[in-house]
């Protein structure tokens, strides 16, 4: 274990992990409104997790600011004979809820809660303790602002989803009868990414949990959702399984279309799908479907601009990201534009802000270990707007980040 000395912070026992907010790139914080929000990723490494976090100024820019200890270990799954970025196998490793911070401990099996500083949107604080995941590898974590409930998706031995609720200091403290078992015959760490979970989260009304599982081809993979109980937070006893349509085998990240009861699903081995959720009655058909991209090699991450009505999915092999226009009446997708990132660059987690009445896409980029910033100026117009390095400066800090266990991001901003 590495031990991290650091003056005026303080290590908790058996673990050589610092436990306060480290400032990697010093800035002047404290101001109120100084920053328009915080960006916030996974080091995720074995020897100590930290969220590593970066101001988002007021013209939608990124700049380093601080890192603090998530209360556990990083892993990673195994992927041989090719080891690759995404250790996880999985999308929303880290969420932001309110003005909250959820994440997991992929190493500890764990999942933490941290408060939002009012001034800094950098710095974060750890409320309570830990809380065991209720499974093995927690890989994603899913927020409800109207229910109150934490889901976390697990994928090692030990897979399936649990769900908590805050309880003030305490943090987190699970909520019963949530813990639901996949079953899937896996490892800890599992190997993947067939046969792997990919994510969580909850659909539009809050009232189901819903969770991305990849098959192993030919055989496809398929969601699962339950129905939440309104009263107690509990989840349906089983869940209801999805299967993609014809040509899906491997739904990964889940990301819902506004204003329509339906999802939009990467799929590495094709491109994407559509899920959709509408009773039948009000349609004249099922507008599930399942779509390729020419020349894809890994698309996994998705996210959706209100501003451009588009959603964007990254393709981490051909360093690409894909803008897809969805009809809103047929769910029929056209993609209008294709994003060329530099050769190597391995994108991955990605998220859209809105600063200043702009949309920002936010990506992860592994390779380079590098934040992404793109201007979504209009449909089909969208631009690189900055690359933010970070490697040099966390490792001055004394911090280790490594492309094969970088994982996650998530935006806050200030309302």
């Amino acid at each position: 274990m590495k031990f991290i000395a650091l003056i005026g912070v303080t290590t908790l026992p058996g673990l050589a992990s610092a436990s306060f907010p480290w400032n990697l790139s010093p800035f002047n914080s404290g101001a109120a409104n100084q920053f328009a929000g915080a960006a916030y990723f996974l080091s995720n490494e074995p020897d100590g997790n930290y969220i590593i976090s970066s101001a988002i100024n007021h013209n939608g820019t990124v700049t380093l600011g601080q890192a603090v200890w998530a209360g556990g270990i990083g892993a990673r799954g195994t992927n041989d004979p090719n080891p690759a970025p995404d250790p996880l196998f999985s999308q929303g490793v880290i969420t932001v809820s309110g003005k909250n911070v959820f994440t997991v401990n992929p190493g500890s099996n764990t999942v933490a809660m941290f408060s939002i500083d009012g001034n800094d949107p950098t710095q974060l604080t750890m409320v309570g303790q830990p809380a065991n995941s209720g499974g093995e590898f927690p890989v994603s974590v899913a927020a409800s602002q109207k229910t109150g409930l934490i889901c976390v998706l697990n994928g090692g031995v030990v897979n399936g989803v649990s769900c908590f609720k805050h309880s003030g200091a305490k943090g987190l403290v699970q909520v019963p009868d949530t813990q639901r078992l996949f079953n899937l015959t896996q490892t800890t760490p599992p190997s993947g990414p067939p046969n792997t979970v990919s994510q969580v989260i909850f659909n539009q009304a809050e009232t189901q949990l819903i969770a991305s599982v990849k098959g192993i081809p030919p055989q496809p993979g398929f969601l699962a959702v339950w129905d939440i109980n309104a009263q107690t937070g509990a989840l349906s006893q089983n869940f209801v399984s999805v299967p993609p349509a014809t040509g899906g085998a491997l739904p990964f990240s889940l990301t819902p279309l506004p204003g329509q009861n339906a999802l939009l699903a990467t799929d590495p081995s094709t491109g994407y799908s559509i899920f959709d959720f509408a009773p039948s009655s009000n349609i004249k058909k099922n507008r599930s479907g399942t779509y390729p991209v020419q020349g894809q090699k890994a698309t996994c991450w998705s996210a959706f601009s209100t501003k451009t009505g588009n959603a964007y999915i990254i393709d981490s092999g051909a360093q690409t990201i894909s803008e897809i226009s969805i009809n809103a009446a047929s769910l029929a997708p056209t993609i209008v534009n294709h994003y060329v990132l530099a050769n190597g660059s391995a994108p991955i987690d990605s998220e859209v802000a809105t600063v200043g009445g702009k949309d920002f896409l936010y990506v992860l980029s592994a390779n380079r270990q590098s934040i992404y910033v793109m201007a979504l100026d209009a449909p089909g117009k969208a631009r690189i707007f900055q690359e933010m390095p970070f490697s040099n400066s966390v490792t001055k800090s004394g911090l280790t980040t490594d492309p094969f266990h970088l994982q996650g991001l998530a935006t806050y901003i200030v309302s």
